[in-house]
């Protein structure tokens, strides 16, 4: 297992880190403990959770699987969506955070979370209130790091710009959605990350099981995301996604390995990426998962991934335009000295 500094924190996390959404749904209790262990045995040091995944069930389970490696592993948690028709439980007002963060240390039988998300940007609480409340759990030991998970990159950079100016405890780390399918991070998230040290914790690898290649053009499975979850379904509805996907499962063949091994370690090998969260319902997907950390993408190799979906465009039309005038500048000199 590989380990990358977490932001400007010092301390470090494995380049695979642990989703637990399944953990109290598709994988029960006896499983994720499974799971879990064979993320330790791997590794692994970081579990990702959240307050809504299966009404808190999650957190529970990996509060109890926790209790004797406690100080071995880091842990997250997040806050935005509701857990009951409350009409104020959303959002990231003061308010919110601190019953949700209140709620999530009981539930993980826990003192404090290591990294706690803001889990959407909140367009109706303002961005000073909710980190000037998350600093003050900072202060008050409950929260070591933050985090914000699905800010676009203008949202991010004005918190950390509100941390800097009014000296808050700052984001050390963001979770965008990143896969092959899925590369709009690509065009300002990643690049905004390095710029500005910032971890990047992705999650999505296996675009909800698509890159797995199990889902294919002539053939679907009786369960998995893509089939019971309508948000995944929207998410990956677009109809050129299946040639993609086909097209992938070929390449990795063709090179030897697991497609769901290959998507993974495509997703690392941005030098962006800090880690890329798992998701498995049972060890033989893990084990697959786990695989990825075993292959080194040559620069061939991943720029022959990449060409089989779409690269997004640049973040503005004039950098574009740019680019290809100085590609015709340059040949325009070499044609004129020979």
């Amino acid at each position: 297992m590989q380990y990358k500094y977490l932001g400007k924190t010092g301390i470090q996390i494995s380049n695979l880190c642990f989703g637990t959404m399944t953990f109290g749904g598709e994988a029960d209790e006896t499983t994720s403990a499974n799971l879990f262990a064979r993320c330790r045995e791997a590794g692994i040091n970081l579990f990702d959770c959240a307050n809504v995944y299966h009404e808190g069930r999650s957190e529970e389970i990996l509060g109890r699987l926790i209790k004797n490696c406690r100080d071995k592993v880091l842990i997250t948690s997040k806050v935005y969506f509701p857990r009951s028709k409350d009409v104020n439980e959303c959002g990231t007002s003061r308010w919110q955070i601190k019953r949700a963060l209140e709620g999530s240390l009981r539930r993980l039988a826990t003192d404090y979370i290591d990294i706690y998300f803001l889990h959407r940007f909140d367009e109706n609480t303002p961005l000073e209130e909710s980190l000037r409340a998350l600093n003050d759990l900072v202060q008050q030991g409950k929260i070591i790091y933050l985090g914000v998970s699905n800010f676009a990159a203008w949202q991010i950079v004005k918190a950390l710009g509100i941390s800097a100016k009014e000296q808050l405890a700052s984001i050390c780390c963001v979770q965008p959605m990143y896969n092959l399918l899925k590369r709009q991070a690509e065009v300002e998230i990643l690049p905004m990350a390095l710029s500005e040290q910032v971890s990047v914790i992705s999650y999505n690898p296996l675009a909800g099981g698509l890159l797995t290649g199990k889902y294919n053009v002539t053939e679907q499975p009786t369960e998995g995301r893509l089939v019971t979850n309508q948000m995944y379904q929207v998410r990956y509805g677009e109809a050129h996604f299946k040639q993609t996907v086909s097209n992938f499962v070929a390449l990795a063949k063709a090179h030897g390995f697991h497609p769901a091994s290959l998507a993974i370690a495509w997703v690392t090998s941005h030098p962006a990426v800090t880690a890329a969260l798992l998701g498995a319902r049972n060890l033989n997907q893990l084990e697959d998962c786990l695989r990825a950390q075993e292959i080194k993408l040559t620069p061939e190799l991943r720029a022959a991934i990449s060409a089989l979906s779409p690269t997004p465009p640049t973040a503005t039309d004039r950098n574009d335009e740019l680019d290809k005038n100085a590609e015709l500048f340059r040949l325009h000199i070499a044609a004129t000295k020979k």
